[in-house]
């Protein structure tokens, strides 16, 4: 039995076929938007259903409350504070560790769990052997990061001193926690988990070590359903504040939530504004290349209308022309992007430790991807159908009357006659024709702006490292006190070998207070002559430390919605607790975490404590910083000790993985438009000028200089697509650089001239491969079949 095949089918069929790479290009640029929507909102989806079934699993707390000392017996009255539903109280502190292969010195959080089973509240995931055994007092479970750097299984042993004593520790079993998912050692700014780890012990072993026996230092809280945190907060610090209660904080201002609410928020941007650039792209380039092509089959539409289709029939047909490459390009960028969704999602498995991270490719994803180039296609396709369905058959089977020629403003101006007879055929062509080619270079201009667009991030986050690491911490090592010390600690500091300079600082938690809006922060104060730890503006500016004042984060103030000039009530959350009301001196534009300075005199004469500090910045000697780390690892006043160069490296490190994937992406997917703008846009003008660029080959034209007049108007609209690209580029950036504002980091809005340079040399080389392709087209040209007359 043979299968029978419409007339519109068959014709449908030869024209895709004849067509193809045109059609395989737009089909290209449809993958390239629904695979970038697939992978990253898919990816996005992913993170966010991870942290919702984290949080479930271990009963994730509303409010974290720590304390100097607190009685067990308090923890009664925290239970019957409205909007509480439930309190756990616990020990924590921190530890050095002694880890002899390297040469600075290693530091630790332990943690207690009961006594008895699990934590009723902030549960932990055991990844491997079990929980340390009631009353065992040289049992700990070690985070999993940590063991796994340091290659330690169940059964190894750990040397950390706790409290000035040094113990031989048993890992009896490794875990994770949503409260360290981002886990940071004292004075760094990202994770080190050879140096750095987390430990659980059992309470009572724990507060043993700690002198915490019948008490706790620390609380957390699980809120009623429709509970008011602000309020619950209130009646929580008033329970602890004659207890040292250092103020209550939610769950939006916990470390490791903050930086994967911002690392999400980060992922949503980019996971929305990326893909919508790469729909919006594939939609103007679709919308310009099936109206231009279809309108190249004026005659063909007469032919069918005089055949007696109707007028239906024959958008019906176009449009399935249209729509072909919508099919091949959604299908196969869903099923590329769910193969890369899984690699994305696993390349965070190696920042966050979620139980379960899984990515599951979203069906209504790869349809809106699909959806809104079909769309796209469909109004293309119309307008061109449209008009000319519109004529009469035996008006539309006539050939195009030409444009009337007349010289245009370049060539008014003397332009022309300065260029060769080639140069003036292209400046015609292009003044003859300025709204297609100022389509087409819009269509190229989008794939500048989105290389411009990806490649801005790594500009940002150099210049904000060169800021962070040269201009703001200029100390070799950064160092944390147990509590608050004497200034004369300076003396025993300065006498370390290899010490140059030391610069003592204090922080202090404090409340800061504009109208009803607040903030919980470390209140730190700077000498007026440091040089270790400045105030760096973010275009590289040091500011004086304030002989009076605080200098504010700028997201700080936005926060607070204060500016220079304006004054906040301040209260202090630990020591005697001073309350005043201190001017905002001046804003800095920073980009990680928040900050609020203030001078160490006047932080002093706020406080009236006397002249206390909570850590020092040292300046080493290069080659004595191992000598200066053993001497600080002795004293028993040290809880934490940072080298920023090591920061660096990590952060170097963690960058170097990503940066060439990243790069290659983003190369990839401009090139992708690049070459289908470029392209199809020298494909579409051969099909409309074939007699012509014929008619020349026959008066004697070589194909070079034939080549030429097509390439030409090409190279010119890629040349003037560059700059507007740029523009456009810079402007998304900003977009994105608003987008990425968090309280954990802000990427600052900078582009290098090496990123315009590469963005320019990306695309003339995708120019370069799409004019390569038509070139061998314009060599093969039959004249004689392009001279024939269509009957």
């Amino acid at each position: 039995m043979r299968l029978r095949v419409a007339p519109l089918d068959r014709k449908l069929l030869r024209e895709l076929w004849r067509l193809r790479g045109q059609m395989l290009s737009i089909a290209t640029v449809v993958a390239a938007a629904v695979l970038m929507l697939v992978t990253m909102r898919g990816g996005y989806e992913a993170l966010v259903r991870a942290q919702a079934d984290y949080y479930a699993l271990t009963r994730f707390p509303d409010l974290w409350a720590t304390v100097d000392r607190a009685p067990d017996a308090l923890l009664r009255r925290l239970e019957t504070i409205d909007g509480v539903a439930a309190v756990e109280s616990r020990v924590s502190a921190g530890a050095r560790l002694d880890l002899p292969d390297l040469d600075e010195p290693g530091s630790g959080l332990f943690v207690s769990l009961p006594d008895e089973g699990r934590p009723l509240l902030s549960d932990v995931v055991i990844r491997a052997g079990r929980l340390p055994a009631p009353g065992a007092r040289d049992e700990v479970l070690a985070g999993e990061n940590f063991a796994a750097a340091r290659g330690m299984v169940p059964g190894d042993t750990l040397r950390a001193i706790l409290n000035g004593r040094r113990r031989s520790l048993v890992v009896v079993g490794t875990a994770i926690s949503p409260e360290h998912t981002y886990a940071v050692p004292a004075g760094s700014l990202f994770p080190d988990d050879e140096r750095y780890g987390v430990f659980w012990m059992r309470r009572s072993v724990l507060g043993s070590i700690f002198d915490m026996e019948g008490g706790f230092n620390e609380a957390v809280f699980r809120l009623s359903p429709g509970a008011d945190p602000a309020a619950a907060t209130v009646r929580i610090d008033r329970a602890l504040e004659a207890y040292g209660g250092r103020g209550a904080f939610p769950r939006a201002d916990q470390f490791s939530h903050q930086t994967i609410e911002g690392e999400l928020q980060q992922n949503r941007v980019m996971g929305t504004a990326f893909p919508v650039v790469f729909l919006s792209v594939a939609a103007f380039l679709l919308h310009l290349v099936m109206s231009r092509l279809i309108a190249t089959q004026r005659t063909e539409i007469a032919v069918l209308k005089a055949f007696g289709y109707r007028d239906r029939e024959v958008g019906w047909h176009f449009l399935r022309f249209a729509l072909a490459s919508i099919v091949i390009g959604a299908g196969a960028g869903g099923l590329a992007g769910s193969r890369l969704g899984g690699a994305y999602v696993e390349l965070y498995a190696t920042y966050f430790d979620f139980p379960t991270l899984e990515y599951r490719l979203s069906l209504p994803l790869v349809l809106l991807g699909g959806g809104v180039s079909a769309v796209a296609a469909v109004v293309g396709a119309l307008g061109a159908v449209r008009r000319a369905a519109g004529l009469p058959p035996a008006e539309a089977m006539r050939a195009e009357p030409p444009p009337r020629f007349e010289p245009g403003p370049l060539e008014r101006l003397g332009v022309g006659a300065a260029l060769p007879p080639a140069g003036r055929m292209i400046l015609r062509n292009l003044e003859r024709r300025p709204l297609q080619a100022a389509l087409s270079a819009l269509g190229v201009a989008f794939s500048v702006a989105i290389l411009v667009l990806g490649l801005f991030t790594f500009d940002g986050v150099d210049r904000m490292i060169a800021i962070q690491f040269d201009g703001i911490q200029r100390e070799d090592v950064a160092v944390t006190f147990r509590e608050p010390l004497s200034a004369n600690v300076r003396f025993a500091l300065e006498r370390l070998e290899g010490v140059d300079r030391v610069e003592l600082q204090r922080t202090v938690a404090a409340r800061l207070r504009a109208g009803h809006r607040k903030r919980e922060v470390g209140l730190q104060g700077l000498p007026f002559d440091g040089r270790l730890r400045r105030i760096v503006d973010a275009d590289g500016s040091v500011r004086p430390v304030p002989a009076d004042g605080v200098v504010l984060s700028a997201i700080l103030a936005e926060r607070l919605r204060v500016g220079v000039g304006d004054t906040l009530d301040v209260e202090a959350l630990e020591g005697r607790r001073a309350r005043g009301r201190v001017a905002v001196a001046g804003v800095v534009d920073d980009f990680l975490g928040v900050s609020a300075i203030m001078s160490l005199d006047a932080l002093e004469a706020f406080t009236g404590e006397g002249p206390l500090v909570s850590g020092a910045w040292l300046s080493v000697s290069g080659d004595r910083l191992p000598e200066v780390h053993r001497s600080l690892e002795g004293l028993p006043s040290v809880a934490g000790v940072a080298s920023p160069s090591q920061v660096l490296d990590l952060l170097e490190e963690q960058l170097s993985e990503s940066l060439l994937v990243g790069i290659a992406f983003i190369v990839g997917f401009a090139g992708v438009i690049s070459v289908a703008v470029i392209y199809n846009g020298a494909r579409i003008a051969l099909s409309e000028r074939g007699r012509e660029l014929a008619s020349l080959r026959v008066m004697g034209f070589r194909r070079s200089e034939v080549s030429v007049l097509l390439l030409g108007e090409q190279a010119i609209v890629t040349l003037l697509a560059i700059p507007v690209g740029w523009a456009i580029g810079y402007a998304m950036s900003f977009g994105i650089a608003e987008g990425f504002r968090t309280e954990s980091y802000r990427i600052p809005l900078v582009i290098s001239f090496r990123t315009y340079a590469f963005a320019a040399v990306v695309t003339v080389i995708a120019a370069a491969a799409s004019g390569w392709i038509v070139r061998r087209r314009v060599d093969r040209l039959d004249l004689v079949e392009v001279l024939k007359t269509r009957e």
